[in-house]
């Protein structure tokens, strides 16, 4: 089979498509033929050398969490699925001992991981992590949720928001942003987002976004958000954090998911402690969230927004787009 695999740490130009063995599953796994995989900003950062858990010696690596396909074959051992079923993966990698994985919530587990290997056009994974699809999602749209929407999903759930609160949210352009305002509408919430560029936000407000502010600096944003926020949904973190701390109302929640703007970030402690503010770090979903998004997406409650779409041997191309920033929504590899 072929793979789009990582050779080289240095950005789109270590891309290779490469034949690797067809795999086998265990005894308790499945292979996957993959038609979608979307990629994220964790694959970015792991292609550019910026991630502790692959370096040189890793190399060739296979990265693609987010895997959608039709079930080729099972190990023995397998349950829950059959070959001939069009599935997503739920790329959580838990131990299932710990009092996380045994009392929930699930991505608390103290060796949470995630899945790598689906930029190839077969992937072996843990058949208990594939959840089924509905007649009418298709693989591309599948694709675009575990990820981003099941992030985003987990980050509004732990700000513990009602209908009618209004989300504050820096990036909106971006994937998990995008997801943000897709579900905010969904659960009949109240959207404020933020980007640099008016052609994007237009786009975006085409999705359901209520509010927008054009612009990258965070003081003039500030100034910009005329009422409190009661949660912000920040997979920024850098300045965007004392933003969107500034921007939360009394007893309000800023829920952090990610580090593209800055990997430190400076708080207010005294309006922390005075306003009552809660900040709060999250990391991905449960296989539960992923299911009731897929159930969403099949009630048409929204449909995942696809900026574009790849054939594998221009893997390296989507990893351009998403270094230049002038996506909105998720970039798809198709093998």
């Amino acid at each position: 089979m072929r793979a789009a695999a990582f050779t080289d740490l240095v950005g789109p130009d270590g891309v290779s498509v490469v034949d690797r063995p067809d795999p086998e599953p265990d005894r308790d796994e499945a292979v996957v033929d993959v038609e979608a995989c979307s990629i994220n900003r964790h694959d970015l950062w792991i292609l550019e050398g910026d991630s502790a858990m692959v370096d040189a010696d890793d190399l060739p690596f296979v990265s693609g969490l987010d895997v959608a396909g039709t079930v080729r074959e099972v190990g023995p051992d397998a349950t829950g699925v059959e070959p001939g079923e069009r599935v997503v993966l739920c790329p959580n990698e838990t131990c299932g001992t710990c009092r996380f994985c045994r009392e929930g919530p699930e991505n608390l587990c103290e060796r949470f991981a995630l899945y790598h290997g689906g930029l190839a056009e077969r992937a072996r994974v843990s058949a208990d992590r594939l959840v089924a699809l509905p007649d009418g999602v298709d693989a591309a749209t599948a694709a675009a949720l575990p990820t981003a929407y099941m992030t985003a999903y987990r980050m509004l759930q732990r700000a513990d928001v009602e209908a009618g609160d209004r989300v504050f949210v820096p990036g909106a352009t971006g994937g998990v942003g995008v997801a943000t305002v897709q579900l905010c509408g969904a659960l009949g919430l109240e959207s404020v987002g933020t980007s640099r560029s008016a052609a994007k936000l237009d786009r975006v407000r085409e999705v359901g976004l209520d509010r927008e502010i054009e612009s990258a600096d965070v003081d003039e944003i500030e100034a910009a958000v005329d009422d409190p926020a009661d949660a912000v949904v920040n997979h920024l973190g850098g300045e965007f954090s004392e933003l969107g701390q500034s921007v939360l109302r009394r007893g309000g929640t800023m829920v952090v998911c990610g580090r593209t703007a800055g990997g430190t970030s400076e708080f207010d402690v005294a309006d922390l402690f005075l306003g009552h503010k809660r900040i709060l770090g999250s990391t991905m979903g449960t296989q539960p969230d992923l299911e009731r998004l897929v159930e969403l997406v099949a009630d048409g409650a929204f449909e995942p927004v696809i900026d574009d779409t790849y054939p594998l041997a221009e893997t390296d191309e989507a990893f351009a787009a998403m270094r230049e920033r002038e996506s909105v929504g998720k970039l798809v590899v198709a093998p």
